[in-house]
């Protein structure tokens, strides 16, 4: 026990000698780090001060720039001041001496301007004077002058009013006979100068292009071989026939007539189907209604893709480009379509031909009038019932189907419908009464023939001196033969020009009349 106590004694002081060693060699550490710690502190406190002057010296220079910077700038600015102040004083002063200037002129001139007004006063009391002069001179001219016109009065049997009266008569009858002389003249040396031109060209146009002459009709012939296909053709009990002309809105007239059978239609389309149609079914042998509805189904198909193939073959041979395709659908039944006998296809291609060649005679665009030219009557072929004219029609289609603005314009001012904006219109308008007024062209209904001869002759007569009148050459003439008593040569010119005016303001006609003014003196005395 006792050597246990002493063993464990022994141990604690073993453990407290270490611990106080321990502590006294901690202790030892502990110095040495303080002694460097303040050799450390020393060495930073001594560099933060070389850092400290450093920052000093550089902040006063800074300083120092900037002082002298903004001195520089305070003289800178005194100076500017001092230059403005006396760049004031100088306008200053200028504008005194201009304002003691405009004083003194001002003075000047109201001085003279007081001159002038007495100078002016003076003068208005002369005038004055003289204005009461001329007064009393001015009575006494016209007491004169009525004196003079009541004794004219008395001596010629005529009031003041009466004479002034005859007196301008005379003067409008003798001017109205200048002014027409004139007019003629005018006339007379535009035409020398314009005319010879002007025919070379439209002739040259003309011989240049070749024509048929009018075959339409709204009658068509079938001729058959034999008798015995009249009777299959009107079938048991009119069927047939019933069922042919249904389909096509064709009237067939089956008579007398040897080896023929006539188709009536106003549509010229219309009855070249039932004329196709029939000859299909005449050289098939096979005659029904159902088959009529069949061929006629069919015949119609076919007519229309010849329209168009009509259509791209046209504008192909006129050289045109770049057409609508409905335009040339429209071109294509143009053949179908006539206008007084005329075919309006040929009549249009004509017109288009002429247009191009009239329009290189004039230096325009060729291709452009050539498409007016074959567009011209497009309105004539509507596929439904429209109330405005043709020429107002065409032109829409044109504008609804891209046409340039000279062309519509081209197509709806051609009958004077709408005001003509280029050179391609009246170009359009002359070729179009080239084509329908030369002899052959078209067709006239022999009363409406005689009615415009009988309307040019009324005309004529309506003119006061006018003794006969006779339109002939079919009515492109009209010569009037006047009393030589009431029309005086003079009047012979002046009347001839009114009636030509009036044919041309209240008339239809194709190409132009002429009219001759006749009047002949005759002396007769008789030898015995």
């Amino acid at each position: 026990m006792d050597s246990t106590l002493i063993i464990i004694i022994s141990g604690i002081v073993g453990l407290a000698g270490g611990f106080i060693i321990a502590k006294m060699l901690e202790k030892s550490n502990v110095s040495n780090l303080i002694k460097n710690a303040k050799k450390e502190a020393t060495s930073i406190l001594k560099d933060a001060k070389a850092e400290a002057e450093t920052t000093k010296q550089t902040k006063i220079l800074q300083a120092k720039e900037k002082f002298i910077e903004l001195k520089a700038e305070h003289e800178q600015v005194i100076l500017s001041r001092d230059k403005a102040i006396i760049e004031k004083e100088k306008k200053t002063a200028e504008s005194e001496k201009r304002a003691r200037d405009k004083e003194s002129q001002v003075s000047n001139e109201l001085a003279k301007a007081k001159k002038t007004t007495d100078e002016f006063e003076t003068k208005i009391s002369d005038y004055n004077a003289r204005i009461e002069v001329l007064d009393k001179k001015q009575a006494e001219i016209d007491r004169l002058h009525k004196s003079q016109v009541e004794q004219l009065e008395v001596i010629s049997g005529l009031s003041a009013e009466e004479a002034k009266e005859q007196l301008v008569e005379s003067l409008k009858a003798e001017a109205k006979s200048g002014a027409m002389s004139y007019i003629q003249d005018t006339l007379e040396e535009a035409k020398l100068t314009a005319q010879q031109e002007a025919k070379k060209i439209i002739i040259n146009t003309i011989q240049r292009v070749g024509t048929e002459e009018a075959v339409e009709n709204c009658v068509s012939v079938f001729n058959i071989e034999s008798d015995d296909v009249k009777g299959r053709i009107i079938g048991r009990e009119g069927r047939n026939i019933r069922a042919l002309e249904a389909a096509t809105g064709v009237e067939i007239i089956v008579d007398d007539t040897p080896e023929a059978i006539i188709l009536s239609c106003f549509d010229p389309v219309r009855r070249e189907i039932a004329r196709l149609a029939l000859h299909k079914l005449v050289t098939d042998g096979r005659i029904h209604p159902a088959r009529i509805e069949e061929v006629v189904a069919k015949t119609a198909k076919q007519i229309d893709d010849e329209i168009i193939e009509v259509g791209k073959r046209t504008v192909i041979d006129l050289g045109i480009h770049g057409l609508h395709p409905e335009l040339i659908k429209v071109v294509g039944r143009m053949k179908y379509r006539s206008s007084y006998g005329q075919n309006l296809l040929q009549h249009s291609r004509e017109v288009s031909k002429l247009c191009g060649i009239m329009a290189a005679e004039l230096g325009l665009n060729v291709k452009l009038a050539k498409r007016a030219g074959l567009l011209h009557d497009i309105g004539k072929v509507p596929d439904t019932e429209s109330d405005l004219p043709h020429a107002l029609l065409g032109m829409q289609w044109a504008e609804k189907y891209g046409e340039k603005e000279e062309v519509c314009n081209a197509i709806g001012a051609h009958h004077d419908e709408i005001e003509m904006k280029s050179l391609l219109s009246p170009i359009v308008q002359v070729c179009d009464a080239i084509s329908g007024a030369r002899p052959g062209a078209r067709r006239q209904v022999l009363d409406s023939y005689i009615q415009r001869l009988k309307d040019l002759e009324d005309i004529a007569y309506g003119f006061q001196g006018v003794k006969s009148a006779y339109a002939i050459q079919a009515g492109r003439e009209l010569r009037v033969i006047v009393e030589s008593e009431k029309v005086s040569d003079d009047n012979a010119s002046s009347l001839s020009f009114d009636i030509s005016q009036k044919i041309q303001t209240e008339m239809t006609y194709p190409g132009q009349v002429k009219i001759t003014v006749i009047r002949e003196t005759r002396a007769v005395n008789i030898a015995k």
